[in-house]
């Protein structure tokens, strides 16, 4: 069997050589290892493109055409302090017919108020309030003394009625926070004519209730005629 095998695959070598001659390969192949290796075409040369950009003038109003292009951009100045907001209502406030207590008026009214005080007693705790510009005109709030409403008033925000001498009413807006009388203590304001000078005597006959004593500045002291 090996005999036949190695006859056979002698035939087969033998057959493909003969082909292989017949078809001229073996001389083309000695002729190819001795051909010189081709050369290595040369690389296309790319041209640069150069673009030429043309400036084209704007056109521009005959009335600007001599004066310079404007330069926009933004200026940033840093003066290290918050803007200022102006309020539009604030121009339309007339201060000028103001009157200003004297040191020594605004003085005598709260000494006059300080013994309407001591003769109240002590039955109902109370303190003295003198008025200012900012208490009877523009803004119209009155801050209360710290103390006296951390120690008797309430901690939530709510209603406090102020009672004058006559018995009448009036509710305010008791802030608290701010220790002090929003809402409501301008009507009380303008209906009793609160003036710059003024000093007001604040007795606390209910949780929620202040009776309102009010010493006039420039006002005779009572028992004396003007």
């Amino acid at each position: 069997m090996v005999a036949q095998y190695e006859e056979i695959r002698r035939q087969r070598v033998e057959e493909n050589r003969k082909r292989m001659e017949a078809l001229n390969l073996p001389q083309l192949s000695h002729a190819l290892r001795k051909s010189p290796s081709p050369k290595p075409s040369p690389l296309k040369q790319v041209k640069s493109r150069t673009t030429q950009k043309e400036l084209v003038e704007v056109r521009r109003s005959s009335r600007v055409a001599n004066m310079p292009t404007p330069v926009y951009k933004e200026v940033s100045v840093d003066t290290g302090k918050m803007p200022r907001i102006r309020r539009a209502y604030n121009k339309h406030r007339d201060y000028s017919n103001r009157v200003y207590a004297s040191d020594e008026d605004r003085e005598e009214a709260f000494e006059r108020a300080e013994k309407l005080l001591e003769d109240l007693g002590s039955e109902f705790p109370a303190f003295t309030k003198p008025m200012l510009q900012s208490h009877v005109s523009g803004g119209f709030w009155l801050g209360l003394p710290v103390h006296f409403c951390r120690k008797n008033l309430p901690k939530q925000d709510g209603v406090i009625t102020l009672i004058n001498e006559d018995g009448d009413e009036y509710s305010t807006i008791y802030l608290p926070r701010k220790t002090g009388l929003s809402g409501g203590w301008k009507g009380f304001a303008v209906a009793h004519d609160l003036a710059d000078g003024d000093a007001l005597v604040f007795q606390l006959i209910k949780r929620t209730a202040f009776k309102v004593y009010i010493i006039r500045v420039n006002s005779p002291p009572e028992g004396t005629t003007a």
